[in-house]
């Protein structure tokens, strides 16, 4: 559809207002009006035509949830007013000293609202007309870093507010968290591709607030929670009343609140939530008593570090003694050997626990822990159980030091230790067990091949018939192989043929990450893709020109060489090509701009007219170039904005670069699409 100018104005921001609406009924308000499907049509729409219209640019627009946009350097700016930290307790009678305290000063009747402490990292989000205009990290309490870029992708943050009545100029505060279910699930995409698992939400949430690549963040199971507002104007008099108006205006208010008129009422809900937090989605670590009265918070006012009108509750952590009973390994898909503490049953923050990770070898010596000893078990992060201690006092006079196992507990091969990693591997990448079942079944999982019909069961039963021994031998099965199998009838057999047959449609780039090329997941092999476009183009390229690419480092980089080195996967991945499965970009999406300026290496720098930084590093995509972090002697391009600084302009004309403006990069591109 060609909309002129004003027709496409009109639809964009139709488009907008229906997509933000959309976006509070899912994510605020659990009560969708559209399926899935349709939103997503709906976003496409949207995108392409601000494609095509850049003029009508809104950071605000629904679109821009999906980041894309790599941020070198994060700005600090000021707090409207210091974000302070509150004092601590962990004692119900210094609840009841901080209610006598404030009775010196206040004479009126006094209310409390009590909120849960959501375990996160603190946030102040600023509202402009209705608009978030900039978000910032807690910092040093004056100042912070201003992460607005990364703060646009979490869906549950309103871009442009609801309703009415909210003030012209205000400042939001606070927590962005994992949810639990979402930590789990990016722990296990984590170990699918040879990543260390995080070890908590908290600073899984923390740190992807400060990553260079907001679409790294957008793929992230993010959340927030606001409960404070700052500013002149502010509808009502009381904290409460501010925060129900908050809810009305788009913000995701926490409902866990409760406004009380004495402190019988915070006991109560501090007594609830001791047990009832191991119920909820995510973590909390206590619980926050803030009085009011805005006036009688002003009028308490606050010491140089905390305001004297809230407190904090801390819940102390849950530690249990039991017993080392024996310390096994698990072998994952990588080689990666994993020990693991199983121990006697024990009751730990709602759950039983009955294993724990000891992660390495450096852990259990540092801990000196062995079978047989009494072990005090934490959970960290309210999560994953771990081993904090040892009560030497219990341990029997007969028990050895732990030697860590030197062969792999499934094929008794050899283990091996790379230098500057914590881990040791078994080697035995074609003949140990656990390493063939677990590629075949990261090769078929959900984000890779997801093959309709074959399940980590079946996957199991067909290498122990020694059907399959790779990934690649999927694609040999015949009907007559799987009929025999137990449990194996005419048409699951059918059925599995026929979805091995259409996993051959599935694209390249989770093809590329469906291979298991270590520490490329599935954003890492998506940016691969489009940047070398075939697993030839891939196999091609050095560690330097792999380096060069926006968020590929070393590890990585060296990870992907090692891989295509290794000439029993350069003969799967031939099996692969012959058999139909997409080694490459398909001509569809291989756009018709591409050979423009294919092969081309692009560095873009400073601020700019017509595009925004991230329109530009798409449009260079686009036509087939690769975005670059920094100026080397390969690259054939540097797009000089505004503001770009001195020294990369004398680094581009010492190395001879051909440094163009955005009005140049239109014209190398213009008409050809």
């Amino acid at each position: 559809m060609n909309l002129n100018p004003i027709e496409a104005s009109a639809r964009i921001e139709e488009l907008r207002q229906d997509l933000h609406r959309h976006n509070h009924n899912y994510y605020l308000l659990d009560r969708p009006e559209i399926s899935d499907r349709t939103f997503d049509a709906l976003m496409e729409e949207l995108i392409q035509l601000e494609k095509k219209h850049p003029e009508f640019f809104d950071a605000n627009s629904p679109s821009q949830r999906v980041g894309g946009g790599i941020t070198k350097e994060f700005p600090t700016v000021q707090h409207i007013a210091p974000m302070l930290s509150l004092s601590n307790t962990y004692s119900v009678e210094e609840i009841e000293d901080f209610g006598k305290r404030i009775q010196k000063t206040i004479e009126d009747p006094i209310e409390f609202v009590c909120e849960l402490k959501y375990d996160g990292a603190a946030v102040s989000l600023l509202y402009e007309n209705g608009e978030l205009v900039r978000a910032a990290t807690r910092g040093d309490g004056i100042q912070g870093d201003d992460i607005t870029q990364n703060m646009r992708t979490i869906k549950s943050i309103p871009l442009v507010l609801r309703g009415k009545g909210f003030p012209k100029s205000f400042e939001i505060r606070g927590e962005v968290f994992m949810p639990i279910e979402g930590f789990n699930r990016l722990n296990a995409d984590r170990e699918e591709a040879g990543f260390e698992p995080f070890a908590n939400p908290r600073n899984s949430a923390a740190g992807t607030l400060k990553m260079q690549d907001s679409s790294i963040v957008a793929s992230r199971p993010l959340d927030c929670f606001l409960y404070f507002i700052q500013g002149a104007d502010l509808p009502f008099d009381d904290h409460f009343d501010n925060l129900e108006a908050a809810r009305s205006w788009g913000f995701q208010v926490p409902e866990y609140l409760n406004k009380v008129d004495a402190l019988e009422g915070v006991h109560d809900f501090i007594e609830h939530w001791a047990v009832q937090r191991h119920q909820l989605p995510f973590e909390i670590d206590g619980i926050v008593i803030k009085v009011n009265s805005i006036r009688q918070q002003e009028e308490l006012g606050t010491t140089a570090k905390s305001p004297r009108w809230a407190i904090a509750y801390k819940f102390p952590s849950e530690q249990a003694a039991t017993l080392l009973e024996k310390i096994t390994y698990q072998v994952g898909r990588t080689g990666a050997i994993t020990p693991v503490a199983n121990l006697a049953p024990v009751q730990l923050a709602g759950t039983t626990v009955r294993r724990a990770s000891l992660h390495n070898a450096d852990i259990i010596e540092k801990l000196d822990v062995r079978e047989g000893d009494t072990v005090f078990v934490e959970k960290g992060g309210e999560i994953i159980p771990k081993i904090v201690g040892l009560d030497l006092t219990k341990r029997p006079a007969h028990l050895l030091p732990t030697h860590y196992l030197s062969a792999c507990p499934e094929c008794s091969t050899t283990l091996i230790r790379v230098d500057g990693e914590a881990q040791h591997y078994c080697p035995n990448k074609i003949g140990c067990p656990p390493q063939v079942r677990g590629r075949i079944e990261h090769f078929i999982s959900r984000k890779a091949l997801d093959i309709d019909g074959l399940g980590s069961e079946t996957v199991d039963q067909l290498v122990r018939e020694e059907l399959i021994k790779t990934y690649a031998d999927l694609y040999s099965l015949k009907l007559s192989d799987l009929l025999p199998l137990e449990r194996m009838g005419q048409k699951s057999a059918e059925n599995l043929i026929r979805g091995i047959e259409a996993s051959k449609e599935i694209s390249f780039e989770r093809v590329l990450f469906g291979i298991g090329i270590r520490f490329v997941g599935s954003t890492v092999a998506k940016k691969l893709a489009r940047t070398y476009r075939s697993l030839e183009g891939l196999s091609n390229a050095s560690k330097e020109e792999l380096m060069n690419v926006n968020e590929i480092g070393e590890r990585i980089a060296q990870s992907v060489v090692d891989f295509f080195d290794d000439e029993l996967n350069v003969q799967l991945l031939e099996k692969l090509a012959l058999a139909g499965v997409q080694t490459s970009l398909r001509e569809e999406e291989n756009q018709r701009g591409e050979q423009l300026l294919a092969g081309k290496k692009i560095v873009v720098s400073g601020v700019f007219e017509v595009f925004s930084r991230d329109q530009l590093k798409e449009a260079i995509e686009y036509y087939g170039g690769a975005n670059v972090s920094s100026l080397s002697k390969k690259t054939d391009y540097l797009i000089a904005g505004d503001k770009m600084g001195p020294a990369k302009k004398e680094k581009a004309e010492n190395l001879g670069i051909p440094i163009i403006s955005e009005r140049d990069f239109i014209e190398l591109t213009k008409g050809k699409e």
